[in-house]
């Protein structure tokens, strides 16, 4: 005998009905648990519920305020990737992190132990220089020059920390797009942002990552002109320095260079006053130099007075 379409769609839904109805132990209810957030009274932590406009807006909100600090941090360095299966950390580098809006950045990092200067770096936005003293090496160039140094902590630029640090609001060229990625693990927005590249075709520009449970910044992917992974840093611990809130862990993957540095905030002024010659890096007597981007030569070491 054969069953209409409509009846023989109803028989499954009746039997699942049934079996659940009259046989208990084959339906269990579980609570699901993100990130370890606490269960009160068997219930979950609810999640909240936000639109593109109000996510970009928090972005604009922690941006915003925002106008200078002077961080002390521990930084771990690391060459490899996860790529490349392989990753070795550098332990206990103190370091030093000035910032002043809207590009000027200079970070001073000291050797372990000894807290002896190990390197030092600056930049205003278009330009950057870098002094290695364990090489006696004077690095300066262009903030767009190619990171190919074998060496790849000699690839560290002063934009790639600022990029990372400061999580941008949408440029007047980016569109953002929301994605709800919530399932029994996590619980995540993500805010995408996208531009017109060549041919006026969409590509990824970046994407800005929010915890579900309180809306708070957990990852930023920056995309290069490729579409390929430039950055991807992760935020955590959260803290109010001064009436402005900033991450107090902040770990930078740089995947196409080869490095990472994760840091830690120990001390934090915000919105202090820093003099113009906070920001000047003097090349030292007898350090050799390197002119890397525009097509730089690198000229003789400097005569030692």
């Amino acid at each position: 005998m054969r069953f209409p379409r409509r009846i023989a769609f109803a028989i499954p839904v009746f039997l699942l009905a049934l079996l659940s109805a009259s046989c208990g132990l084959l339906v269990k209810s579980r609570t699901i648990v993100r990130r370890k957030a606490p269960v009160s009274g068997g219930q979950a932590p609810s999640l909240l519920s936000a639109t593109k406009e109000e996510l970009n807006q928090r972005v604009t909100n922690l941006y915003n305020p925002i106008l200078s600090f002077q961080a002390t941090v521990d930084m771990t360095p690391s060459v490899g990737s996860v790529y490349k299966g392989q990753i070795s950390e550098i332990k206990d580098v103190r370091a030093y992190v000035l910032y002043r809006k809207a590009s000027d950045i200079r970070i001073i990092g000291l050797t372990p132990v000894v807290r002896t200067r190990a390197f030092d770096m600056v930049s205003n936005g278009d330009k950057f220089k870098l002094f290695i003293s364990t090489k006696n090496l004077f690095v300066e160039g262009v903030n767009s020059a190619p990171a190919n140094s074998k060496n790849k902590l000699e690839n560290l630029r002063p934009e790639a920390f600022l990029s990372s640090m400061l999580i941008r609001p949408a440029s007047p060229d980016e569109i953002p797009l929301l994605e709800d990625q919530t399932d029994e693990e996590d619980a995540v927005y993500v805010l995408h942002y996208i531009r017109k590249g060549n041919d006026n075709e969409l590509v990824a520009s970046r994407s800005i990552w929010f915890d579900r449970l309180d809306l708070s910044i957990i990852r930023q992917v920056v995309f290069d002109g490729k579409g390929e992974k430039a950055s991807d840093t992760r935020y955590a611990k959260w803290k109010v320095f001064e009436n402005v809130v900033f991450p107090s862990h902040i770990d930078i993957n740089r995947p196409e260079d080869g490095y990472g540095v994760a840091m830690d905030v120990m001390q934090m002024q915000m919105n202090k006053s820093i003099g113009d010659d906070q920001f000047v890096l003097a090349r030292p007597e007898g350090s050799q130099l390197q002119v890397i981007g525009s097509g730089g030569s690198t000229p003789p070491p400097a005569t030692p007075k």
